[in-house]
């Protein structure tokens, strides 16, 4: 779903033709980036991961590769990845390896610290789309950051409900590893259903702004707008009803949400 956005975002900005060669690049530019970042995560929670039956049988946690081979793995994957975006512009480069920063060495060790980690670890989870954005720099378009910076905040609120609706309804096992990751520390709480709707929320004005700034036009603009009532509705039901079947239904149509979004947007794209 990263890797999706950051191609979608880079087929968005101006002049960009679907050209298979640069979005395969992209694609497994951003695998490579991507799949560093995953083994980060995986190395430094490799006892935290062996606790929970989600995660106890990832490579590093169940023993079947050693610390060794997946720091070769991750700092293969991150050189390869970042050299493939750098070949489409050096900005693209840079957020990868910020992204990268971000999400293996802040994101990671503070989940364990305080749920402000959610926050942090949404600025890596929403610049894949910057990523794709500032790739198209390359081919000779204007350097202009605004439809980047949206399609990054479309994508920043979207973390907020997804992942607090995960935390929901995985809590017993996320407690037991050590992760404070809803924002009330008394667990799912009435506090965390109404943190998911403000966030829920907040995505409609912001998923006006790729039609007034010209990205996609009116069509996709009522497509956004009905997605984000969606969420803002599937994410009240859950404050209504406070169980854990609300809370899978707010993080399944936050899986949904992301595809369709970015889908209309492309299908709508104004293109000069």
């Amino acid at each position: 779903m990263v890797v999706f956005s950051t191609v979608i975002s880079y087929l968005l900005a101006p002049n960009i033709r679907f050209n298979l060669i640069q979005v395969l690049l992209l694609f497994v530019g951003g695998m490579l980036v991507t799949g560093s970042a995953n083994g980060i995560n995986q190395i430094l929670e490799k006892d935290t991961d062996a606790l929970m039956k989600r995660t106890a049988s990832r490579p590093v946690s169940s023993g079947r590769m050693s610390e060794t081979e997946a720091w070769i793995f991750v700092g293969i994957t991150a050189a390869i990845g970042i050299f493939i975006l750098s070949t489409f512009s050096n900005e693209a480069a840079w957020l990868s390896f910020l992204s990268l920063v971000l999400y293996g060495f802040v994101y990671t060790p503070l989940k364990k610290v305080n749920s402000i980690a959610v926050l942090v670890g949404a600025i890596p989870g929403a610049l894949p789309c910057l990523i794709g954005w500032v790739a198209s720099f390359g081919e000779g378009n204007e350097n202009n950051w605004t439809g980047g910076w949206i399609l990054f905040a479309i994508q920043f609120l979207w973390q907020f409900p997804h992942f607090w609706a995960i935390a929901w309804v995985a809590h017993k096992d996320y407690s037991a590893a050590g992760f404070k990751l809803l924002p009330s520390e008394k667990g799912p709480t009435k506090f965390t259903a109404i943190q998911g709707i403000m966030y829920s929320a907040l995505m409609i004005p912001v998923g006006i702004l790729p039609f007034l700034y010209h990205i996609s036009g009116e069509v996709s603009m009522w497509i956004l707008l009905g997605c984000n009532l969606f969420m803002v509705y599937v994410s009240v039901l859950l404050l209504l009803k406070m169980d854990i079947p609300s809370a899978r239904k707010v993080m399944f149509s936050s899986y949904f949400y992301l595809m369709i979004v970015f889908l209309s947007l492309y299908a709508d794209k104004i293109r000069g």
